[in-house]
């Protein structure tokens, strides 16, 4: 899938996240890209892009830091994407808890992000997911197409409602290690994923590009 490289994507750099391998992997699927902590320039961008490594509370931190969570809502309000990966997912629930800690996240999203349920924590590598009927996101990928996932806290309950008939639910992706999680969220100009897109190879890829292409 061949996209102009006119859609600009800011890969949004608050101090946690792998942001040079995103900017390849969007550069790859055929965005032009800036790394920015800009206030303008990502408000200003296409898209926003929201990475995320380490703890949600340190990630809430850095985020608030830069203005971050402003801009994000900011954006949002205004029907402008943006797509959170890994904690810069998790980051747009309503809390994080970790080690005991409480952390109110973004409260885009209901939900409360925790430890993993499973035996073997963290859950590193490949992973398939279960996308629903209508994703974009997943448009064009097999169902057993695979996304790497590096992560021990996830969301396990989904419990948004919408109440108005004319506004569409969000599409929730689930993949599983031990219970069930949300691996991804579409909402409108809000797009997530848990997995790693940028280290997913022609899977990942295809997901950006689909992204990419609601810009």
């Amino acid at each position: 899938m061949e996209l102009s490289a006119s859609k600009k994507v800011v890969v949004f750099d608050y101090g946690f996240g792998n942001v040079r391998s995103a900017e390849r992997a969007l550069a790859r699927a055929g965005a032009e890209v800036e790394i920015t902590r800009d206030f303008d320039t990502a408000m200003n961008a296409d898209g926003l892009l929201v990475p995320g490594v380490g703890a949600f509370a340190a990630c809430m931190q850095g985020l608030k830091e830069a203005r971050g969570d402003w801009i994000i809502g900011r954006r949002l309000s205004g029907g402008r994407p943006v797509m959170g990966i890994c904690v810069g997912m998790q980051i747009l629930f309503s809390r994080g808890i970790e080690h005991g800690v409480e952390t109110e996240g973004l409260d885009e999203w209901p939900g409360t992000v925790g430890p993993l349920e499973a035996d073997v924590v963290p859950h590193m590598g490949w992973n398939t997911v279960d996308a629903p009927e209508g994703s974009e996101a997943f448009a064009g990928l097999d169902a057993d197409a695979r996304f790497y996932f590096v992560h021990s806290y996830a969301v396990h309950d989904w419990s948004l409602e919408v109440g108005n008939p004319l506004l569409r639910a969000p599409l929730v992706t689930w993949s599983t290690h031990g219970k069930p999680f949300v691996a991804a969220v579409e909402n409108g100009a809000l797009w997530a994923t848990q997995f790693h897109p940028e280290k997913s190879g022609d899977a990942g890829a295809q997901l950006l590009s689909n992204w990419i292409g609601t810009l």
